[in-house]
């Protein structure tokens, strides 16, 4: 399914993503790390925020708040889940609502 499937950083090279483009690849990185895949919270971070197709597309809190969670996430990726107050779990959640509110701003 092209939601959930990682782009290849070689297959973008040298091109723009449009904003949906960007948006699918958060998803996949997103759908790997809840499904317990081959997914990093790096990798996830590095995308989202160089995602600046995606980020001008939408309204600004929408990058203040992917920013505030990524932030988070990569915080918990540090951490043991005990000593953590950020859960990992509940991190991709919120920012898999994130993604799905960020795809209805794009459609309307």
């Amino acid at each position: 399914d092209a939601r959930t499937r990682p782009v290849d950083a070689a297959t973008r090279k040298g091109r723009t993503m449009s904003a949906a483009q960007q948006l699918d690849t958060i998803a996949g990185r997103i759908a790997a790390l809840r499904n317990g895949g081959n997914g990093s919270v790096t990798t996830l971070s590095n995308e989202a925020r160089a995602s600046t197709e995606l980020l001008g597309a939408l309204p600004p809190r929408y990058g203040e708040v992917l920013l505030g969670l990524l932030d988070r996430l990569e915080s918990s990726a540090l951490f043991s889940e005990e000593s953590c107050s950020f859960s990992q779990k509940d991190l991709l959640d919120n920012l898999q609502v994130w993604v799905d509110k960020a795809r209805g701003q794009l459609v309307s």
